[in-house]
């Protein structure tokens, strides 16, 4: 499994989460840290005007031994923050934990690990959540749409999941995600409660009976509910008077365009969700 970090103040909380999962999955962890590529670049500098070939080559050497300079230090400097994340890692009970640190583009490399990952987990926002109001990640939508794998997004704090939550609305990415939780070590022996909400549809009892039923069936303590009303409503009323720790729930449905014009039910989602939230694709 692959946890991606940044040097924020949510970088702890990805690796507690992490560490938590690979304990239960028994699986290898990884730390993945991507530095990018133009994150060396200094601004404000003014390199206009004429200036003779010499002074021009003089200058263009310089800029390329101080961008070496800044590389070598971000190298070292995020060496130093990834081997503390695996000690605390391995601290937990962890037994297998690498670390990786690439240059690039965080997006893209993303979709490179692809292949190899069981379960991404990430921070719901990250470097610039001190500076900024964004209360979700500019990254983050773009990776859950990039990518074909479950992606755990975490919350500030680290509480052990003892309950959680499926938001389950009858499509082929929330039953899979029934499935999955019925078949994997991660939720084992955890209660789990099933919720349908939005519009009522006819078929919504028989789709509930039957993630209810899979659940059962795998020996899992289930409870389900059917409860039509604004879906973003429902779902954080449900998390608050159950004391859900972590909610599971289909994403990005819908085209990017399509999210442009009318929104998305999975940001809203998201950003309403005060705990960690594993989002599943198809």
């Amino acid at each position: 499994m692959l946890a991606c970090v940044d040097r924020s103040s949510y970088a702890d909380h990805v690796a507690d989460y992490a560490a938590w999962a690979a304990r239960r999955l028994d699986a290898a962890l990884e730390f993945l840290h991507v530095i990018d590529r133009n994150s060396g670049v200094r601004a404000g500098a003014d390199r206009s005007g004429a200036i003779g070939v010499g002074a021009q080559e003089k200058l263009l050497d310089k800029l390329s031994a101080e961008d070496e300079a800044r590389s070598r230090l971000a190298r070292e400097e995020g060496r130093v923050f990834l081997n503390r994340l695996r000690e605390r890692a391995l601290a937990t009970g962890v037994t297998s934990v690498d670390v990786r640190q690439r240059h690039g583009e965080l997006g893209q490399t993303l979709v490179e690990q692809e292949g190899r990952v069981q379960l991404l987990v990430l921070g719901r926002r990250g470097e610039a959540a001190d500076t900024t109001r964004r209360d979700l990640g500019r990254n983050v939508e773009q990776i859950v749409r990039a990518l074909h794998r479950p992606i755990l997004t975490v919350t500030e704090g680290f509480v052990e999941p003892r309950r959680i939550m499926i938001a389950f609305d009858g499509s082929s990415a929330t039953r899979s995600g029934v499935s999955m939780v019925a078949a994997s070590p991660l939720f084992r022996s955890l209660p789990v409660h099933l919720l349908m909400s939005g519009k009522a549809q006819a078929t919504a009892p028989k789709q509930l009976e039957w993630a209810r039923s899979t659940l059962d069936t795998a020996g899992m303590t289930v409870t389900a509910a059917l409860v039509p009303g604004d879906a973003e409503t429902v779902i954080a009323r449900a998390v608050r008077d159950r004391g859900i720790d972590l909610l599971i729930m289909g994403a990005y449905s819908h085209s990017p365009l399509r999210s442009l014009l009318f929104g998305s039910k999975t940001t809203d989602l998201l950003r309403a969700a005060t705990i960690p939230t594993l989002l599943l694709r198809r």
